[in-house]
């Protein structure tokens, strides 16, 4: 298993790069939203950027902008915000990313009350985004959501998604399936179902509200029950800390806690 911790994208991406390897994970989640980890940005770092990680001896993970809207009802804003998300993978590809975490499109507005069309929207966005990320021979990982998205927060929802896109791969967020499930059964019913599918984790805290973002055992998500239903997966991949804490030992005790019950 290979832990890494995710950058928070108001702080330069230098410091984090440091911070992540002072801390001693595996590899490094690159947050590519502005203002710190804009693709523009990255492209102008790209060379100090790579000496940094190979100098940290850090491999990197994209995580492109979240905060695009590829589902909008305006053409313009749908064509900017698939712009956004080319240039992110150039620039992802540039410092050697082999593997990219993908949001479905945000839906928004009105396009609440026309699901279909904005659905039809994110399908046609999404089409090109895997086809981009295939040419540059990066792994997509599309990241299960929660309600307020309106699409792709439902273990359903993902089974037309990859049948459609056979080479798709997905980015399991343990934050995100808890949001809005009392219960946490769409947190274990990812992994019974889809395996094969999942490349990468997310791992955050909740008390199934909001995307909170507090270490492990700071809300009321089941880690016993999840972890032990990935280590039946058979899952051996990467898992990133997505946990944006000022203190840092809510990272470091966050992988203790998670590679503890992995190790059982």
């Amino acid at each position: 298993m290979k832990y890494g911790a995710a950058s928070f994208p108001i702080k330069p991406v230098m410091d984090e790069i440091q911070k992540v390897s002072d801390l001693g994970f595996d590899f490094f989640e690159l947050s590519m939203d502005p203002p710190q980890g804009h693709w523009a940005r990255i492209r102008d770092m790209e060379k100090d950027l790579v000496t940094a990680l190979e100098k940290a001896g850090l491999p990197v993970v994209c995580h492109l902008p979240s905060f695009v809207y590829t589902a909008d009802l305006s053409p313009g804003i749908r064509a900017a915000s698939l712009s956004e998300m080319m240039h992110s993978l150039d620039a992802a590809a540039g410092i050697g990313a082999k593997k990219a975490v993908l949001h479905p499109g945000f839906i928004t507005g009105m396009g609440a009350f026309v699901l279909d069309t904005a659905k039809e929207y994110a399908q046609k966005s999404l089409q090109a985004i895997v086809e981009k990320a295939a040419s540059l021979k990066i792994a997509l990982c599309f990241e299960n959501m929660f309600p307020a998205y309106h699409i792709f927060f439902d273990p359903d929802q993902f089974d037309f998604l990859f049948k459609e896109f056979k080479d798709l791969k997905m980015t399991l967020d343990t934050g995100h399936a808890n949001i809005g499930d009392p219960g946490q059964s769409k947190l274990v019913e990812f992994i019974h179902r889809f395996p094969d599918r999942i490349s990468h984790v997310h791992i955050s805290d909740n008390f199934g509200k909001y995307d909170d973002h507090v270490a492990v055992g700071k809300g009321n998500i089941d880690f016993d029950i999840c972890i032990s239903a990935l280590k039946k997966a058979g899952y051996n991949d990467t898992i990133t800390f997505e946990i944006f804490s000022a203190d840092t030992d809510d990272l470091v005790q966050s992988r203790e806690k998670i590679d503890f019950l992995l190790s059982r």
